[in-house]
C-alpha cells in the first residue's frame, strides 16, 4: 500500500507542473496519461522527448525488472546476487559467473559507441531521452519511492548511454549467441584448466520460442480492409515481458502497442494505418565454423595452411563480500568467439576447436527499423523497412494495412550463406550437426560469409534472397519456416540458413492452418471471428489420436484401475484446455509420453498435403499397448501430484497473485493448442504460466483509424504493489478484451489520471 501512496502522490505532484515549462528551453521534456490498466499515452515534440517519457513511464511500473537488466549487461551480477545464481538470458537461464563474462567478454563498447553513429538522429535521440527519463524517475521516486523487491539495492542506479548501448546488444542477440553464453563464457584451451561445462547446443523450439500471427487482407475480412491477430509467445517473468504504451511524437509518429525491457516505441503494435505482430523465425543468425588446430599451440588454428594466433581478451569478473575477483581469459577468432557445447560434441582439443559468427552482433539498427515501421502507411512501406536495414534481428514481421493487404516477411540479419556455399564449405561431421547449426570449414577462407552489394553490415544476406510475400487473402506463421505462411502458396526454396522446406510442420503450424480455413469457411473475418479463433484453446493433437485411444479402451481387455480412469476421463473431454474442460490435465501429461513414439502414425508425412499430414493413430499390437500404458502412466503422475485425471483445467493451471489463484486458459503447443501456456508447478502450488500467450492484438481499421481489442495476460506492473500487477491477468482469464483508446477524445474518456508533464 506504501507503494500505491507514494505512486499517487508522485502523479499528483507532477500533474501541477506549470504548462509554462514546456516553454522554457527543456531539452526533456513529456506528457504521459494513463489509461485503463494503466496504459501510459506519451505525447512528446521530440524524438528525445519519446524516450524521457517511455523511460520514465516503464520504470514507474517496472523498475526493479530494468534496474537488474542493467546490472546483467555491465556484468556485476556475481558482485550483487552471487556467482551461483541465475540470470535470464534470452530465454533460458544461465549462472551469473557465467553471464558476467560473457558481457565482460562479448560486449565491445567501442564498436557500439562508434556504431551508434551510423543510427538515424531519431534513433540517438531516443536513446538520449531514455537515459534522463530513467534517471529523471530515480530522482523523483527518491529512496522510499522504490518498490520494496529492489529498495536500497546499490544496483539500483543512475545510468550512461553505455547501460543502453549494452542493453540493446543483448536484446539483439536473444535468440543467437545469448542462447550460448555458457558455452562462449567457458571455453578454455585444452588442459587441466579446462571449465566443466554442461551444455547442448539448442535444439530447434527448444529455447521455448514461440509466437503465432496472422495477416488477413481485405478478400479475406468482413469490411474488404486489413486485419491482424498479434499473439506472441514470450515469458512470464523476467526482461522479456512486453510492457504496453502508446506514443505520440514527431514527424507524424503516433503508434500504439508493446516493447521489451528497454525499448523506446512499440516493436510489436499499430498505428493509424497498418498493424503488425511478429513471430520467432526459423532462419539461423549465426554460423558455426569448426576450426583446425595448430599443433605446435591449441590457441592458434590453420588457414588456408597458414597458421593464425587466437586473440586472447583478459575478462575480471568482481566477487561479493571480499571475495576474489574471478579472472578467466576467452580467446576469439575471425570467425567470432570460441565456444564449447561438450553435450553436443563441441569442445576444444589439441585437433579441432570450434567458433561462431553472429549476424546481430553489433546490429544497432532495429530501432531505426521500428521507427519506421511505426511511421509506414501500407504493408509496402514495412516491407521496405525489414529490406533497407536488414535491422529486425530474430523475428518475422507480420502485417496487413487499412487498404486490404497482407505482408508475411521473413527478412532479419541472416548470415549470405548459400545452399551452395553450405554443401561445398561443409565438414565430414558437419552433417552431425545440421539439426541444430550450420557448421562450415574454418580453415579455408572461401568459407567465409559472401559480401552483398547495398547491405547495411558485410556479410549480411541481401532481403531480395529472403522471403517476403505480399497477398489479399491471408498470411500467418507459427514459428515453421518461410515455406508456408498460406497453404495454397508454398515458396520456393531458399537458402538452408533461412528454414526447412517443404518439411513437417509443427502441430500448433498445423492448427493454425486448420483452424484459419475453417473459420473462413464460415465467413469473412471479424473482430468476433478473430477473438473466437486466438482464444479458442483446441488441441489438435487431441483431435488426431483421442478417438483412436477411445477405440482401444473399448478392446483393452483387463484394464489396470489407471487405465480405466485414463479412459473415462478422455471420452468426456472436450479437447480443449478452456478452464473448465475436464480431461486436458491428463492430456498434457500423456501427450509427451507419446508424441515421438516411432512408428506412431499410420499415414506419413507428405510435402504434397502438409496441413494433413502425419495422421491415423497407429493402435495395432504393441502399438496400442504402449499408447494405453503411457496412459495408465500419466494417470499415475497425476495421482501423485494429487490432481484427478478429470479435474477442471482451471483448477489445475492457475496464477498465483498473493493468496488468490487466477485460474489461466490455454495450453501446450507442442500438443498443437494455438494459445500456447507453458507452465510449470510451483512447490507445493498449482502450474502456473512460464512462457506463452502473452500481448494478443486484434487490430482492424475504419474511416476514422485503427479498431484494436487487446489484452496483456500477466499486467503492466511486476510490482506486487501496483494496481496494474494482476488486473489484466483476471481479464484474460475470462477472455475480457479491451478496446484501446488511441484517439484523443478515447484517451480523455478512458482517462485515469490527469496528464503529467515531465521535464528538465
Amino acid at each position: 500500500m506504501m507503494r500505491m501512496a507514494l505512486w499517487a502522490v508522485g502523479c499528483a505532484a507532477l500533474a501541477l507542473t506549470p504548462v509554462s515549462e514546456a516553454a522554457a528551453g527543456k531539452r526533456y521534456q513529456a506528457s504521459i496519461t494513463r489509461t485503463t490498466y494503466g496504459i501510459p499515452h506519451i505525447e512528446a515534440r521530440t524524438w528525445q522527448g519519446v524516450g524521457y517519457g517511455v523511460a520514465y513511464a516503464y520504470a514507474e511500473d517496472n523498475l526493479c525488472l530494468l534496474a537488474e537488466e542493467f546490472a546483467t549487461v555491465a556484468g556485476t551480477r556475481s558482485l550483487h546476487f552471487g556467482p551461483e545464481g541465475k540470470a535470464v538470458l534470452g530465454f533460458q537461464e544461465v549462472d551469473n559467473l557465467s553471464s558476467d563474462i560473457f558481457f565482460r567478454a562479448m560486449i565491445d563498447l567501442p564498436a557500439l559507441r562508434e556504431g551508434a553513429k551510423a543510427q538515424s538522429p531519431a534513433a540517438q535521440l531516443l536513446s538520449e531521452g531514455y537515459v534522463a527519463g530513467y534517471n529523471r524517475f530515480l530522482k523523483d521516486a527518491g529512496a522510499d519511492g522504490i518498490p520494496a523487491e529492489c529498495r536500497g539495492k546499490p544496483w539500483v542506479r543512475a545510468i550512461t548511454q553505455d547501460d543502453i548501448l549494452r542493453l540493446n546488444e543483448k536484446l539483439v542477440l536473444q535468440a543467437s549467441s545469448l542462447a550460448l553464453a555458457g558455452g562462449i563464457a567457458n571455453a578454455a584451451p585444452p588442459g587441466p584448466a579446462q571449465p566443466k561445462v554442461s551444455l547442448a547446443l539448442p535444439r530447434p523450439g527448444g529455447l521455448g520460442l514461440g509466437s503465432n500471427g496472422w495477416a488477413f487482407g481485405g478478400d479475406a475480412t468482413a469490411d474488404g480492409r486489413g486485419l491482424v491477430i498479434g499473439n506472441p509467445h514470450f515469458p512470464w517473468h523476467g526482461p522479456n515481458r512486453f510492457w504496453q504504451m502508446h506514443v505520440t511524437g514527431p514527424d507524424g509518429y503516433d503508434a500504439m502497442g508493446v516493447g521489451l525491457a528497454g525499448t523506446p516505441i512499440p516493436a510489436l503494435g499499430f498505428n493509424r494505418d497498418v498493424a503488425w505482430t511478429h513471430t520467432v523465425t526459423a532462419a539461423r543468425h549465426f554460423t558455426m565454423y569448426q576450426l583446425a588446430i595448430d599443433p605446435a599451440d591449441p590457441t592458434r588454428y590453420l588457414v588456408d595452411g597458414k597458421s593464425v594466433a587466437m586473440e586472447p581478451r583478459s575478462v575480471t569478473v568482481p566477487m561479493p563480500d571480499g571475495t576474489p575477483a574471478v579472472t578467466r581469459v576467452l580467446y576469439s577468432t575471425r570467425f567470432g568467439p570460441v565456444l564449447v557445447a561438450p553435450e553436443s560434441g563441441i569442445t576444444w582439443n589439441a585437433a579441432m576447436a570450434f567458433a561462431m559468427r553472429d549476424a546481430n552482433r553489433g546490429n544497432n539498427r532495429a530501432i531505426d527499423t521500428w521507427v519506421r515501421i511505426g511511421q509506414a502507411k501500407n504493408v509496402g512501406e514495412i516491407k521496405a523497412a525489414v529490406s533497407d536495414t536488414l535491422g529486425i534481428p530474430w523475428v518475422n514481421t507480420i502485417a496487413a494495412d487499412r487498404n486490404g493487404d497482407a505482408l508475411h516477411a521473413d527478412v532479419t540479419a541472416v548470415p549470405n550463406v548459400s545452399a551452395d556455399k553450405i554443401k561445398t564449405c561443409s565438414t565430414p561431421i558437419s552433417g552431425l550437426f545440421a539439426s541444430l547449426a550450420t557448421l562450415l570449414d574454418g580453415a579455408r577462407t572461401a568459407c567465409d560469409w559472401d559480401v552483398a552489394a547495398g547491405t547495411p553490415a558485410p556479410g549480411l544476406m541481401p532481403a531480395s534472397d529472403q522471403a517476403a510475400t505480399i497477398r489479399r487473402d491471408y498470411l500467418t506463421n507459427s514459428n515453421d519456416s518461410y515455406w508456408l505462411s498460406n497453404p495454397r502458396s508454398p515458396h520456393p526454396a531458399l537458402s538452408p540458413i533461412l528454414g526447412k522446406h517443404a518439411s513437417e510442420l509443427t502441430l500448433r503450424t498445423r492448427s493454425n492452418f486448420t483452424e484459419t480455413e475453417a473459420m473462413l469457411a464460415d465467413g469473412k473475418v471479424d473482430h468476433a471471428r478473430a477473438k473466437a479463433l486466438a482464444f479458442g484453446n483446441k488441441s489438435l493433437a487431441a483431435d488426431l489420436v483421442v478417438g483412436e485411444i477411445a477405440v482401444l479402451c473399448t478392446l483393452a481387455a483387463e484394464p489396470s484401475d489407471s487405465v480405466t480412469r485414463g479412459c473415462a476421463a478422455m471420452a468426456d473431454w472436450d479437447r480443449r484446455f478452456d478452464t473448465d474442460s475436464r480431461g486436458a490435465a491428463l492430456f498434457r501429461v500423456f501427450w509427451p509420453k507419446v508424441a515421438r513414439m516411432a512408428g506412431l502414425w499410420q499415414v506419413p508425412f507428405d510435402p504434397a498435403d502438409p496441413v494433413n499430414t502425419p495422421r491415423a493413430l497407429a493402435i495395432d499390437g504393441p502399438k496400442g499397448e504402449k499408447l494405453l500404458a503411457a496412459l495408465g502412466e500419466a494417470v499415475a503422475q497425476l495421482d501423485t501430484a494429487g490432481v484427478a485425471p478429470d479435474a477442471a483445467w482451471g483448477s489445475v493451471q492457475q496464477w498465483p497473485v498473493g493468496e488468490r489463484r487466477i485460474p489461466i486458459h490455454g495450453g501446450p503447443g507442442e500438443a498443437g493448442v494455438l494459445n500456447m501456456q507453458e507452465a510449470r508447478r510451483i512447490p507445493g502450488g498449482p502450474l502456473a504460466p512460464v512462457h506463452g500467450t502473452s500481448y494478443i492484438q486484434i487490430v482492424g481499421f475504419d474511416d476514422a483509424g485503427p479498431v484494436a481489442d487487446a489484452i496483456l495476460s500477466y499486467s503492466q506492473s511486476t510490482d506486487p504493489a501496483s494496481p496494474h500487477f494482476a488486473d489484466q491477468t483476471a481479464a484474460y482469464a475470462v477472455k475480457q478484451w479491451h478496446r484501446l483508446p488511441f484517439a484523443a477524445k478515447a484517451i480523455r474518456a478512458e482517462a485515469i489520471s490527469k496528464k503529467r508533464k515531465i521535464s528538465e
